[in-house]
């Protein structure tokens, strides 16, 4: 039996009354089959079959991701997470009870981010539907989130592979992880795990990532007098302490000073058993260095280009998801808040075409770092703000080995990650009824 008929016996078994809780485990199928279904004609299961996969499909084509803070997607994994063990058994009823509160409060704290958020507006009525059908108290205990599995594990690991996270992560899972990117360059223009493309006004000191292992904020202050654009000046890294590999370590770079070494003139993780598995180094300019932490399979660039420092990572998705609830506040994560980003320049022709003669001299498709050069250019009346552009776009070529991904376009930019999951699910969904 498919998804779609595991659906419509559940419908069938509600009356009109519960046809609400019903529409709202199309779009959450975890609270598919809480109930026992009974027996349901399968011509009925035939002829309904098809207006099901229309509804899914609509669903998806017009339930965007969370925007940039809304966090309903935790939320719904949370709960997801917290009701796959749950059985028939005694007590299985207060703990699935305690999940749908711990839900509730999860969807409460993403409340004002989540405005007008279709995905979020059904889970909180889906929510109130279940509450009410498992006649859940709306007070009582809530149930933690399932805690992540931690990055590597001792069990038949080969000696020395707790300091490696590639040789870690191959021997646990069979395969090479995957990677985020993020980079924060210029204005500061943000490109984040998600690959959108941001142009932010964030004055002052930002977290950029904050997770179990990791902690980068930077700092920035305005370009130049009446201007709203911003520039980072700060750059500060904490590798937090790690198990056998490396003792804590801060690096802090400036406008005019970019060591090449951590805040305690070391230039490893320490004298732990792993602590070269963090390593920095720099180039005899001064402006440019490269730190390599291999135990959590992560690789940092910073660099200066002129008046501009620049930010950009590579790290596995493990990693940068390995954060709480109170570390949700990451531009690389989700990229600043809306009431930060700058709209789209408004100038006129002749600056427009100066500075896009000058960009495409450094940068010459035209994607999110020739946009970026030309907002760059215009904003600050510095043409030399190009070679800082390009020296981001060479940073990403570092960092991101996939081609296509690394020329992004404004356009598809911000819907990037929004259309390939989708597609994905539609395919399955169809596919499923063939």
């Amino acid at each position: 039996m498919n998804f779609v008929d595991l659906v419509f016996l559940r419908q069938c078994e509600l009356s009109s009354a519960g046809r609400a809780v019903a529409d709202a485990e199309l779009l959450f199928p975890a609270w598919i089959g809480m109930g026992k279904a009974s027996a349901c004609n399968n011509n009925t299961l035939q002829t309904k079959r098809s207006s099901v996969v229309w509804r899914l499909l609509l669903t998806l084509l017009f339930v965007k991701q969370a925007s940039a803070q809304c966090r309903i997607l935790r939320c719904n994994s949370e709960f997801v997470a917290a009701t796959l063990d749950l059985g028939d058994g005694a007590g299985g009823n207060a703990r699935y009870c305690s999940a749908l509160r711990s839900y509730a409060l999860c969807t409460r704290r993403t409340s004002r981010a989540c405005r007008g958020d279709l995905a979020y507006h059904s889970a909180v009525q889906g929510i109130e539907d279940l509450m009410i059908q498992q006649r859940c108290p709306k007070t009582g205990p809530t149930s933690r989130p399932r805690p992540q599995a931690p990055l590597s594990s001792h069990d038949g690991r080969p000696a020395g592979d707790t300091c490696n996270y590639n040789r870690s992560f191959y021997f646990r899972e069979g395969r090479l992880p995957s990677y985020f990117h993020c980079g924060v360059f210029g204005d500061p223009h943000i490109r984040t795990f998600q690959d959108d493309f941001q142009t932010c006004r964030v004055k002052g000191a930002w977290p950029l990532i904050d997770n179990n292992y990791l902690y980068v904020q930077v700092t920035s202050t305005h370009v130049a007098k009446g201007s709203n654009a911003t520039a980072l000046t700060k750059i500060t890294i904490i590798f937090k302490n790690f198990k056998e590999c490396i003792d804590q370590r801060i690096y802090q770079a400036e406008i005019n000073n970019v060591p090449a070494a951590f805040n305690d003139g070391s230039t490893n993780g320490g004298k732990r058993r792993g602590g070269n598995s963090l390593t920095i180094g720099g180039q005899p300019s001064g402006q440019h260095i490269e730190i390599h932490a291999v135990y959590i399979g992560t690789t940092i660039i910073v660099r200066q280009s002129g008046d501009f420092l620049a930010f950009s990572i590579r790290t596995p998705q493990e990693v940068a998801n390995s954060f709480s609830e109170e570390q949700d506040l990451q531009l690389c994560l989700s990229g600043c808040p809306s009431s930060h980003r700058l709209p789209p320049l408004v100038s006129s022709a002749s600056s427009l075409q100066t500075a896009k003669l000058k960009c495409g001299s450094e940068l010459p498709k035209e994607d999110i770092y020739f946009q970026a050069c030309v907002f760059d250019v215009v904003t600050t009346g510095d043409t030399n703000v190009t070679r800082a552009l390009a020296e981001a776009l060479e940073d990403a070529r570092t960092l991101i080995p996939d081609v296509e991904r690394l020329h992004l376009h404004a356009s598809s930019a911000s819907t990037n990650s929004i259309a390939l999951p989708a597609l994905w699910l539609i395919f399955l969904l169809v596919t499923a009824q063939l």
